[in-house]
């Protein structure tokens, strides 16, 4: 069965109350030997019962412990003017933030137009020459920034011109060579035309050289017949 929540009130009963006392007692001091093991701490518990029985733990000596919190006491007190000093000055500055949010707010509604009702003729020059400013800052910036973009501009174009420049040159160097390909062509083919004739002629004459006359002999009649270089003829009358 689940246990409900105890609620925070005195224990009317004295022997539950001694009870409560001496669990919550040992729990207490249990945690605090383990707070000072595990985290290294200086830890000192005194505890007071009902009846006025002391029960105490201390990490280290009691005594010491006790005078270290009394100097740390005396050390915020005497820090305490100054720190209130500090604090103050603080909340000057931010509420001096806060004033200079608020105007500046109020001024710029009054540069979008808004809130006029209640300004004076100065008050509405002034809006006006700041407006001016404004204008004029905008103004000169804008010509700022066109003139940058042109000069990106002009230097695109100038890279654009020295590719097509270079595109040109080599376009032409390559229309060149092919010329010069193309006439010496016909000088080629008649050199070569030249050759294979002379070979030809060459040929005609070692045949004409090693060419002899033949006999044949075609019943009783013989007839003799030079051959020329290319053929053979036989006549039988």
């Amino acid at each position: 069965m689940a246990r409900g929540k105890i609620q925070m009130k005195r224990i009317e009963n004295a022997t539950s109350r001694q009870v409560t006392f001496s669990k919550r007692r040992n729990g207490l001091l249990k945690k605090a030997y383990e707070l000072s093991v595990l985290c290294d701490a200086e830890v000192a518990v005194i505890i007071f019962s009902p009846k006025g029985r002391v029960y105490e733990f201390s990490s280290s000596d009691l005594q010491k412990t006790i005078d270290r919190y009394h100097k740390y006491i005396k050390e915020v007190q005497n820090d305490k003017p100054e720190m209130e000093r500090y604090s103050q000055q603080l909340r000057l500055e931010a509420a001096n933030m806060v004033k200079k949010i608020e105007l500046l707010e109020v001024s710029q509604r009054k540069l979008l137009g808004q809130g006029l009702g209640l300004c004076s003729v100065e008050e509405l020059q002034e809006i006006e020459n700041q407006l001016e400013r404004s204008l004029r800052n905008i103004r000169a910036r804008k010509s700022l920034v066109f003139k940058e973009q042109i000069e990106q501009l002009k230097a695109k174009e100038r890279l654009l011109r020295e590719e097509n420049a270079k595109l040109s040159e080599k376009s032409l160097v390559g229309s060149k060579g092919g010329h010069q390909l193309n006439g010496k062509k016909p000088q080629y083919l008649a050199a070569k035309a030249a050759g294979a004739q002379r070979w030809r002629q060459n040929c005609s004459l070692d045949c004409q050289k090693t060419a002899a006359p033949s006999k044949l002999v075609f019943g009783h009649r013989n007839v003799i017949r030079p051959i020329s270089s290319h053929q053979l003829v036989a006549t039988v009358e």
